[in-house]
Formats: structure tokens, C-alpha cells, sequence
């Protein structure tokens, strides 16, 4: 029997694989209280710790200290060509990250920190060549996630923070997904609830003449344009790419990345006659693959299964990567996902698609 179900919701089903990270609650006034504490205390020590952001979860480190970031690199085997965004608690200590600071950035700041949007500046001495993959700029963030800011202001310091996963896989976006990725890998585990973004922020380039997005998300180009009250087209979009083997700008611009295990098809169908079709021409077994619908969801003899996402972006995005994680835990091989609506609300999840199916 297939399986049809709502993704609106969703929770990581756990696999018995041992970890050695301890899984650390923070639903409570003393259990948060705690958890920075030990979070806090590994960092100061220039260990690595999975923290929770609103957009996805990252694994932290001092960002001031080069060889705490160079655990980073080396934890996720991470290229060292691309550089990880630095997450700040306040205005003040972004500044200090920074060479200078444009009339943009603050005007971004003002209208999106804290929040899901990274402004890539020219950084400062203090920050390590290694946090920026040897260039002269630096991603910066000041995430509104309360345990994220709490960690910060205890350090007293910035941290790096990419996402908390084995580099190119699915960023998680949730305590147990980190614990399946990198469980052996890292000494603490925060466990701060399901991200409610979902996906990596928006990263925005403030060094060039014109402003340019470099990875899109959930804050989008016309929110952007107003900010900082220029016209329509003022900004240069996101494309595909690897810079060509110098080190990059900002992390999220491989052309292949944040990717399941299982093969991920993107396609359009408009009926289930079509949609058998376009498999058969493919040479996709049905019996293979699981279709992601958010529109037009197929009633088609066997398939390996089919969910159903939510006909919203801000909710498909806090779906998308969930539902990728238990296709992989429950060893689906071919991922079958709707093509998406048009629209600009929808920009930074057709960019998770694209990538995550590769060339």
C-alpha cells in the first residue's frame, strides 16, 4: 500500500544508531539556562557545537579563533574554498567584523536583523582568512533564534556557523536530524524545536557597485528592493556556478548542494497519464520513485509513495527539508518533486531544487 500524507508538520523518526553527542532540551526556563552554559563552555574551549538557528541548524565555533573554525571544516569536510557566515548578537559586533560598513548594510540591518538575511561586507583584521576561505569579504547575520542570540552574548564573541551537516547534504532542521548527520562527530547537541524558516538565509553582496544576491531564501528580492529604496532590476540575481575555483563569496553556490542521498527529479505533470509518461521516457521504475506534490498530487498504481506539501511558500519551506530527511532515512531512491509556482516568494526554494537535483 502507498503511503499519501501531509508534510504541513513533520518530526524525524528516529533510527537506533548510537551517538556520542548528548542531546541537550531547552523547553524550560533552567534547561535553556543550562544548555548555554555547556554550550558556552565548549565554545570558550574552541570546540564545535550544533546549535539552533530559525533557519536551519548550524555548527558553532569562536570565529575569532582560526583553528575552532578549522575543527569546523574539517567536521563537516567542508571545502576549504568556501567560506562560513558569521552570526553575530548585536549591530555593534557586526560592525566590529567588518572593514566597513555601507550605507546598505545599515539600512538592511535595520529593516531585517534580526532575521534570516546575510550581509556579505569586506571584513575585518580580526576575522581569520579561514572563516572567509582566504577572500577579503565575510557573510554576516544576526539570527533571531533566542538560543542562538543567548549563546553569542554569553561567549562575548561572533560564531561561525555553517549549516550543521556533512558538506552538500540536507542542512537539518531539527535536533535529531544533526544527531543522524554528525552525532559521532561533535561533543553537545542543542536541541532548540523545529526551525521555523527552514531553509539557509537570503545572502546579499554590499561590496560591489550594485548589490547582488548571491544565494536566494525567504526574504526576497522586492523586500530587499524596498529596504533600501531602490527600483525594480536594481539587483543582481543568484546563478548557478562555482566561481570557476577561486574561493567564494558566500556558501550555497556550488552547483551541486544540499542534496538527499536519493536521486531528486524536478518535473511538471498534468494529469496522471502525463506524469507516467514523462517517467517512462526517463527510465524511472516507478516503483522507485516518491512524488512531492503541492498541487497536483497523482493517484497513480505503483508509485513508491507520495506526500503532500503545503501550498504556501513559508510552509513548504519549514516542510521541504524534513520531508527530504525521512525519504532518506526510509531509503527512497528517486525523489520526484512538482515543479513550483511562480513568484518571487518562491525564488529561494526553486534554488534549493535546482542544486539539490545537480546538472
Amino acid at each position: 500500500m502507498r503511503e499519501r500524507r501531509a508534510c504541513g508538520t513533520l518530526t524525524a523518526v528516529s533510527d537506533d544508531r548510537s551517538s556520542a553527542a548528548p542531546i541537550l532540551p531547552t523547553h524550560t526556563p533552567p534547561l535553556f539556562k543550562e544548555a548555554v552554559r555547556r554550550a558556552t563552555a565548549l565554545l570558550r574551549a574552541g570546540q564545535v557545537v550544533a546549535l539552533p538557528t530559525e533557519t536551519v541548524y548550524g555548527l558553532a565555533a569562536n570565529a575569532l579563533d582560526e583553528q575552532a573554525v578549522a575543527r569546523i571544516y574539517e567536521c563537516k569536510g567542508r571545502p576549504a574554498r568556501n567560506p562560513i557566515i558569521v552570526h553575530v548578537d548585536s549591530l555593534d559586533m557586526a560592525k566590529s567584523c567588518a572593514k566597513e560598513w555601507p550605507a546598505t548594510a545599515e539600512r538592511l540591518a535595520a529593516a531585517f536583523w534580526p532575521g534570516p538575511l546575510t550581509l556579505v561586507v569586506f571584513r575585518s583584521a580580526k576575522i581569520p582568512a579561514i572563516v572567509a576561505a582566504g577572500g577579503a569579504t565575510v557573510g554576516l547575520r544576526w539570527p533571531s533564534h533566542p538560543f542562538m542570540q543567548a549563546t553569542i552574548r554569553a561567549c562575548g564573541f561572533p560564531l561561525a556557523a555553517p549549516s550543521a551537516n556533512p558538506s552538500n547534504q540536507i542542512s537539518p532542521t531539527n535536533a535529531e536530524h544533526v544527531r543522524r548527520l554528525l552525532g559521532g562527530r561533535v561533543p553537545l547537541i542543542i536541541d532548540g524545536g523545529q526551525a521555523q524558516v527552514g531553509i539557509e538565509s537570503t545572502v546579499i553582496d554590499l561590496t560591489a557597485e550594485s548589490p547582488r544576491v548571491l544565494r536566494p531564501g525567504m526574504i526576497h528580492e522586492a523586500s530587499i528592493l524596498a529596504a533600501l529604496q531602490l527600483p525594480p532590476y536594481s539587483i543582481d540575481g543568484a546563478a548557478m556556478g562555482d566561481g570557476g575555483g577561486e574561493p567564494l563569496k558566500s556558501p550555497g553556490c556550488l552547483v551541486k548542494h544540499y542534496s538527499p542521498s536519493a536521486r531528486l527529479v524536478v518535473l511538471a505533470w498534468e494529469n496522471d497519464e502525463d506524469l507516467r509518461s514523462q517517467l517512462d521516457a526517463r527510465k524511472l521504475p516507478a516503483n522507485e520513485c516518491h512524488v512531492v506534490s503541492h498541487t497536483r498530487t497523482p493517484d497513480l498504481a505503483g508509485l513508491s509513495g507520495v506526500s503532500v506539501m503545503p501550498h504556501d511558500a513559508e510552509a513548504f519551506a519549514r516542510a521541504l527539508y524534513a520531508e527530504w530527511h525521512r525519504c532518506d532515512e526510509t531509503g527512497v531512491k528517486i525523489i520526484v518533486m512538482e515543479t513550483l509556482p511562480a513568484g518571487a516568494e518562491w525564488n529561494g526554494l526553486a534554488d534549493r531544487l535546482r542544486r539539490a537535483a545537480g546538472p
